[in-house]
């Protein structure tokens, strides 16, 4: 049975999939606002480990697997033959295998060309989960993203190019009060620019990344909510599949651009009205706390 190096984190949309960790922690784990593999050392799992764990697998259970996901943080950095090895062997193993994903960040796509991105496509790989973050240029170097939003987007356009889907995410409240309009404005136009199959909001939270939040002029909820208005009006992609479903938000989104584009910014109209009933609430900054050591 698979072996994880805890904690192991995966996106709300792969909550049935079977998880295999190929890399342990982030390889470059230096984003001031993110807490999710501050306590472990990067290291990719030995191809054998992986093959064996993957054989591992009990044969009355092989039927049901038909969605895999890579772990950790971008396990899309794995070698290029390592990685086609570990899916040759994932689809020998599952027959009824259709989807494979990992998470993908801006550096594990600068190891990966065109080609090879097409080849892991066709092995099954067809999603790639991307923190973008910001698509504002002050707000990524504030939080030592290392990576531009230009450049983000070059990176993310080849995979979509090589046939791979795109979840993207987006952070509410990253870019603190002074700049919270111009990270909605700028993250509207990057997401504007790449029309992912899917984009996802989250909202600032505490986890392991307390001396960023301090630091940080943080957005109380009424401003949390106006900037998640200001990127819903500027947010015009081809077609794209909109979510706010994460446990840090208090504000559920859910809809798909163009068509769902007016009756979202009408929800976050109705949301604040309804919360200008409750005295204080959306003065007060939002203080969900997650805490995985």
């Amino acid at each position: 049975m698979p072996h994880y190096v805890e904690p192991v984190f995966r996106p709300p949309s792969e909550a049935r999939s079977l998880i295999f960790q190929v890399t342990i922690g982030c390889s470059r784990n230096c984003c001031t606002f993110c807490g999710m593999y501050k306590g472990k050392r990067f290291a990719v799992k030995p191809l054998d480990e992986v093959r064996a764990e993957i054989a591992a697998i009990p044969e009355r259970y092989r039927p049901h697997v038909d969605r895999v996901f890579l772990a950790d943080g971008d396990a899309l950095v794995y070698p290029f033959a390592g990685l086609v090895a570990i899916l040759d062997a994932l689809a020998a193993t599952f027959p009824k295998l259709t989807r494979v994903g990992s998470y993908a960040s801006p550096h594990s796509l600068t190891t990966k060309t065109a080609e090879e991105l097409a080849v892991l496509r066709e092995k099954r790989l067809r999603i790639l989960y991307f923190g973008l973050e910001s698509g504002d240029d002050d707000t990524l170097a504030a939080i030592d993203k290392g990576y531009p939003a230009d450049r983000m987007a070059e990176l993310a356009l080849a995979a979509r190019g090589a046939g791979m889907k795109l979840s993207v995410t987006a952070i509410l409240g990253l870019a603190g009060r002074e700049r919270s309009l111009a990270h909605a404005r700028a993250t509207a136009a990057w997401v504007n620019r790449v029309n992912p199959e899917y984009f996802s909001l989250l909202t600032l939270f505490h986890r392991h990344n307390d001396d960023f939040v301090r630091a940080l002029d943080q957005c109380t909820r009424r401003e949390l909510m106006l900037e998640a208005r200001e990127l819903l009006c500027h947010l015009a992609p081809a077609r794209t599949i909109l979510r706010s479903n994460h446990v840090s938000n208090f504000l559920n989104l859910a809809g798909s651009y163009p068509k769902d584009r007016e009756r979202l910014v009408a929800d976050v109209d109705a949301a604040l009205a309804h919360a200008a009933r409750f005295p204080g609430f959306l003065d007060e900054v939002p203080e969900y706390v997650e805490e995985y050591h």
